[in-house]
């Protein structure tokens, strides 16, 4: 068994796999221990480099173990740089698969939903009835044109007479118009004399009064 087995958990052949969230959270808890481990590592390294730095000049023996074991833990540090990166790797190669995991299962869903939405429609029955919807909203069309237009209850009128009679009508207006413009209508007339006129006078008195009238243009002229 290796030892990413061991860290998460596996068992043998015939055992279950982890789940993608259970695997997450193992990397997870392994990367919080290897960053204890590391500030626990630079804490050593530094308390063994002031070990050598003191005992240098006094006592190198004790500054040149000090030194030895700065340099395993140096050594461990860097297996645990590398161990973490390949841990962070993988958590992150997790998540995105455990991502893409809920994608496709929430897609499948959809279409499984759509699939059952769509088992009781046939194709066939659709188009019939669209065109009994097309249909119907034909016949309403026309029920309300015919319904928006204007009944005469059977009375039927010729437009040419109609225009003529129109023609008439502003005609007459026109007159009585001008009427107006040129003056009053009703001019007062002189009243008819009630007595009888004087009968026409004879051939001869009308012959008489002529010469008479002759003769007084002769005299006013002279």
């Amino acid at each position: 068994m290796s030892w990413i087995s061991k860290i998460l958990g596996g068992g043998g052949k015939g055992g279950k796999g982890p789940s993608p969230q259970e695997a997450i959270q193992k990397l997870r808890e392994t990367e919080e221990m290897l960053t204890k481990k590391q500030e626990f590592l630079e804490k050593k390294i530094d308390q063994e480099l002031q070990i050598a730095k003191k005992n240098g000049t006094k006592n190198k023996r004790a500054a040149l173990q000090a030194l030895k074991r700065k340099k395993r833990y140096e050594k461990q540090l860097a297996q645990i740089d590398g161990t973490l990166s390949t841990i962070e790797f993988q958590r992150e190669a997790l998540e995105n698969a455990n991502t893409n995991t809920e994608v496709l299962k929430n897609m499948g869903f959809a279409a499984k939903a759509m699939k059952s939405a769509h088992e009781n429609m046939d194709i066939d029955k659709v188009d019939d009835l669209m065109q009994d919807i097309t249909e119907q909203q034909e016949l309403a069309q026309e029920i309300s044109d015919a319904i928006s237009k204007p009944v005469g209850f059977g009375e039927e009128f010729d437009e040419d007479e109609l225009l003529a009679e129109l023609d008439e009508l502003e005609q007459e207006e026109l007159d009585r118009n001008l009427l107006e413009i040129g003056g009053p209508e009703n001019v007062p007339l002189p009243n008819v004399p009630s007595t009888s006129l004087p009968s026409r006078p004879a051939k001869k008195e009308e012959d008489e009064d002529d010469m008479e009238d002759l003769q007084r243009w002769a005299m006013e002229a002279m």
